[in-house]
């Protein structure tokens, strides 16, 4: 099934001193030497790499067409010890298209989204045969000038008083502020670029006659009544694969299990909706014959069914006594109280389903990284290049898991304060979880409600269709006379 996932981070020497030449060789599986630190990274041996690009503006030097010497041109040209080094996404493929249709699908995204506005992108392509394709694409962040020189990524503006005058500072300096020279960081940026994937996908996706469709806003803006689920990644995904349950596999187990419930219940209540309003008044059997029609007992062989019709009398009796139910009419107001109750429920539900998965995840990656924290450190310290690219090779899947913890951890704070507020998370999940056990409560007793009503409109619809049965046969005779 296809599923949106487009992710967007930066890589900063500021984040744990990263290096884009790192972050290229890594992806790319390659091994480059980064001449801003003298380091050697060798990924050679990495798995998974199928494909490998780099795609440049016209005007960029084509020297940056090899993936070592434009990231190498990028750290040279950022001296900054807390540089921004580039921009990444981590993009999903749709797994109907073939690897060759994503191929063209990726490249045609970049290349009207980021390289026609003289950005240099470096793709790398990941798929293990384990059902989740999917692309690392890295780019600049400053301008390249029509001479093939790195521009500026700001430039000073000095503010003027109402007489156009430059303002002098106590300091001595003028008053100023800073100005991108290009607009790839303005905040409406990532929602452009997210939509974009998700028109260009489901272009590729109807090309293809597939009728599966990607949105890449959240099910809550979209005004669905759906739990989300989560993107799985490669290594939920390959322990899912093995039999092995994930954390995140249980997420969205859950997620589909709640979903497949809500369309159930959505659907029956819309069915006794529609029969409802399509019984004439006149032709509608009162609620006494109904329920005659339902405690008669007709066809009931076994003591089992006889119980099971006891007990669904009482069921429904209670429920036409508790909304004071005499007629076809009060039923079909009752069922819009129902649907009400539904939508109202349900929307309940499914947030407290999406602000679990947020917290869940939340509070995952703060273990994570409490539990790498110490390998991660050692490797920190080691100063000797081999060495550490030893120590890396032995630790990386510990290296990596704390690294991606803390840019998480990082993302979600926002600037804030260290460490993340872990109390407060798990008191709200506490609060939150008992919250939304309520409501699955109420959820369960409002599936009984239709169940009765569905009852009745069973017995209804009996009724109706005797009735027309016993009027066929004087009709036959009048048609003799």
């Amino acid at each position: 099934m296809a599923i949106y996932h487009l992710s967007i981070k930066i890589i900063s020497r500021g984040n744990g001193g990263k290096s884009a030449v790192a972050a290229a060789a890594y992806r790319a599986g390659a091994k480059f030497i980064n001449e801003y630190n003298g380091q050697t990274y060798d990924y050679t041996n990495k798995p998974g790499v199928i494909h490998t690009e780099i795609l440049l503006p016209d005007h960029a030097p084509r020297e940056y067409a090899d993936r070592s010497t434009l990231w190498n041109a990028v750290e040279k040209v950022e001296a900054a010890k807390n540089a921004q080094l580039a921009r990444e996404l981590e993009i999903a493929f749709p797994v109907e298209l073939s690897m060759e249709q994503n191929i063209k699908l990726a490249r045609e995204y970049l290349q009207e989204n980021f390289v026609s506005k003289g950005m240099c992108v470096d793709l790398c392509i990941h798929d293990e045969d384990r059902g989740n394709p999917h692309a690392h694409v890295m780019l600049t962040l400053r301008p390249i000038e029509q001479d093939g020189t790195w521009g500026a990524k700001s430039k000073k503006e000095y503010i003027l008083d109402e007489n156009g005058e430059k303002i002098k500072l106590k300091s001595g300096e003028y008053k100023s502020r800073k100005v991108n020279t290009v607009d790839w960081n303005d905040q409406t940026k990532a929602e452009e670029w997210r939509a974009a994937w998700a028109d260009i996908t489901n272009r590729y996706l109807e090309k293809s006659n597939h009728a599966e469709r990607i949105d890449h806003r959240s099910y809550e803006r979209q005004g669905s009544d759906q739990v989300p689920t989560i993107h799985m990644g490669v290594a939920a995904s390959q322990m899912e694969k093995k039999g092995i349950r994930t954390n995140r596999g249980n997420i969205n187990r859950q997620a589909e299990i709640t979903n497949n419930q809500m369309r159930q219940l959505r659907a029956r209540i819309r069915k006794s909706k529609d029969w409802l309003y399509s019984v004439p008044i006149q032709d509608a059997p009162s609620m006494m014959d109904v329920m005659k029609r339902i405690t008669d007992g007709r066809n009931l062989e076994t003591r089992w069914q006889k119980i099971r019709n006891l007990k669904t009398q009482a069921s429904v009796l209670m429920f036409i006594q508790s909304h004071n139910i005499t007629d076809m009419a009060q039923l079909a107001s009752t069922i819009e109280t129902i649907n009400e109750n539904y939508k109202d429920l349900a929307d309940k539900i499914k947030k407290a389903e999406r602000r679990l998965d947020t917290l869940s995840q939340h509070i995952t990656q703060y273990e994570s990284r409490k539990t790498h924290r110490a390998v991660y450190n050692e490797y920190a310290r080691i100063k000797d290049p081999k060495k550490c690219e030893a120590y890396y090779t032995k630790h990386s899947a510990e290296i990596e898991a704390f690294k991606g913890a803390r840019d998480y951890l990082n993302a979600v704070m926002n600037g804030r304060t260290d460490p993340p507020p872990i109390k407060e998370w798990r008191k709200e999940q506490q609060s939150l979880t008992a919250a939304k056990h309520a409501a699955c409560e109420r959820y369960y007793a409002l599936q009984d409600e239709v169940r009765s009503v569905e009852q009745l409109r069973k017995g209804a619809e009996n009724i109706m269709r005797e009735a027309a049965q016993e009027r066929q046969p004087h009709r036959a005779q009048d048609v003799e006379l």
